[in-house]
């Protein structure tokens, strides 16, 4: 009996929730409030349950009719999600995307494009996965995902790149280890002290050192496990200023006096990447638009 179910009839139960009694309803969907009658009358058929209790002058919702209402919007809005997807998709919208970002691309950022791509491109499933360094272009060119985000400045000719903000890597430690009581730390000096220093898995930096300086030297993959080694005093290591802010801020972290200015203060830029025979969609056009500064959108 429940394959009749209407999403029509659906609409009319939820507009009669939404306006308050059936003639509002009626006037709502441009329809006779003998229609929207019946179209509730054959809904409590359908289901073998009362809606509404129109014992009195005025209809109203039985305890069913509220536990059910829950349910008939869920379907609604998935029966919209569904056309509007096979609407996108008939346009040449994507049904998913997929992009990989750096794990240095900052978390604030993250949830600002997240909440934008809900809004502009709900019917899209859009995936996300964090990578280091080397591991994000592999990710993008072995085709699982559409768009990457890499700090690697070295773009694989397969690539097609966009630079975007710079990010800025401080030094740091916690305010116990040795280093943090020095002013002036020469290179020589960070030499002797454990580095914590992320890892490429994917073997396209084999042979090659990025910010690091000394050699002994704990090696992670992952920003979140690097920071609370820091925490624990466990060594140094250079982290995204946006990372630590508040870390700095309270004094579980202190930003470290290295003689060198230019260490003291790293900035580090990032590339969109995608393929060059894989063109974008628009979701991820939009995506990529979004991500690039605001002069370079513009041209």
């Amino acid at each position: 009996m429940l394959d009749a179910l209407s999403l029509d009839h659906l609409r009319v139960f939820v507009a009669i929730a939404d306006y308050g009694s059936f003639s509002a309803a009626a006037r709502q969907l441009h329809r006779a409030q003998s229609a929207v009658s019946a179209a509730i009358a054959s809904l409590e058929s359908t289901l073998g349950l009362p809606l509404f209790d129109r014992s009195g002058w005025k209809p109203k919702m039985t305890v069913h009719g509220r536990a059910l209402l829950v349910d008939a919007r869920d379907v609604l809005a998935r029966a919209d999600q569904l056309k509007v997807r096979a609407l996108g998709m008939t346009r040449g919208l994507e049904a998913e995307l997929s992009v990989v970002l750096d794990v240095m691309f900052p978390t604030a950022k993250l949830v600002s494009l997240v909440t934008d791509f809900q809004q502009a491109f709900p019917g899209v499933v859009l995936r996300l996965c964090t990578d280091v360094l080397g591991g994000v272009p592999e990710r993008v060119l072995n085709g699982g995902y559409d768009l990457g985000v890499q700090g690697m400045p070295d773009v694989e000719p397969e690539l097609i790149s966009h630079v975007l903000p710079d990010i800025v890597l401080v030094p740091v430690a916690a305010p116990g280890h040795a280093l943090a009581r020095q002013h002036g730390i020469p290179e020589d000096e960070l030499a002797e002290h454990t580095q914590i220093v992320l890892t490429d898995h994917s073997g396209r930096t084999s042979g090659r050192t990025i910010s690091v300086f000394s050699n002994r030297r704990i090696l992670t993959s992952d920003l979140g496990s690097k920071r609370i080694m820091l925490l624990a005093g466990l060594g140094w290591g250079f982290m995204p200023y946006s990372f630590v802010e508040d870390d700095l801020g309270l004094g579980r972290l202190v930003e470290l006096d290295l003689e060198d200015r230019r260490h003291r203060r790293r900035s580090k830029p990032l590339f969109a990447v995608h393929r060059r025979d894989t063109p974008l969609g628009p979701a991820g056009r939009w995506v990529l638009e979004t991500l690039l500064p605001r002069e370079e959108t513009r041209a």
